[in-house]
């Protein structure tokens, strides 16, 4: 897999005309990350726009509810063609079984393939004292994260969402198949933004992600093209 299929770049704008605004100015990408802001805004109409434009489309809605709801969104989500669809960890293990099964039926219904569900572990804006004062979590945010991941491979999510400064861990622990997906990723000449836990491309390639979500540094930058094609070529320099 080349650089330029390893990066999800997110559509975080709040409208449709933005999307294709941005869409417009980035042809090279290949992978669009659609979050809850512009889905709530435009509905699936932007996953047809996508997908029209053969783009791999990474649904960001981060599921979190009681089984039979997680299962119905699921089902529903199914049926839009994406590629990968994410679900909270902490939902649990009933809740992570159904939402599968059911991504897994919508999918199927309208004779697409199934989605690869992603478990979110712990979201990138919070750190260890988050998770111990804040949340009251008594475990290391590093184990926190290892027993989500572990919790989602065996109710048979098929990857999960973490920070690179845990891909190393989730790598070791649950192998080469398991999909690590990184956010909280930024090349050394961008901000951090209200990212907690980041690290570069490269190192966090190289400690286990399958793919890296990098937005700001190019959607905000004044030539996004270009911040595109700069880390590309720090990726393959």
């Amino acid at each position: 897999m080349t650089a330029g299929h390893r990066i999800i770049v997110p559509l975080d704008v709040s409208s449709r005309e933005e999307a294709i605004a941005l869409l417009d100015r980035l042809p090279d990408v290949e992978f669009w990350k659609v979050g809850l802001e512009l889905f709530v805004s435009t509905g699936p109409s932007i996953l047809d726009e996508l997908k029209q434009r053969h783009k791999r489309i990474f649904l960001d809605l981060k599921f979190h509810d009681i089984p039979n709801t997680m299962a119905g969104a699921c089902r529903a989500a199914g049926r839009y063609g994406v590629d990968l669809l994410t679900v909270h960890g902490v939902a649990g293990r009933t809740a992570l079984q159904r939402a599968l099964e059911a991504a897994r039926e919508g999918a199927e219904s309208v004779g697409l393939s199934p989605p690869n569900l992603l478990a979110i572990t712990l979201l990138t804006s919070l750190n260890s004292r988050d998770l111990a004062f804040d949340l009251k979590v008594p475990v290391e945010l590093p184990e926190y994260t290892l027993q989500m991941a572990l919790l989602a491979q065996e109710s048979g999510i098929q990857g999960a969402v973490c920070s690179p400064q845990e891909a190393t861990q989730l790598r070791r622990v649950c192998g080469d198949e398991f999909l690590l997906v990184c956010p909280g990723v930024r090349p050394t000449w961008a901000e951090g933004g209200d990212q907690r836990r980041v690290m570069t491309p490269q190192e966090a390639l190289k400690a286990g992600a399958s793919y890296l979500v990098i937005g700001r540094p190019i959607t905000a930058a004044t030539d996004p093209q270009g911040a595109w094609r700069r880390i590309i070529d720090e990726l393959t320099g």
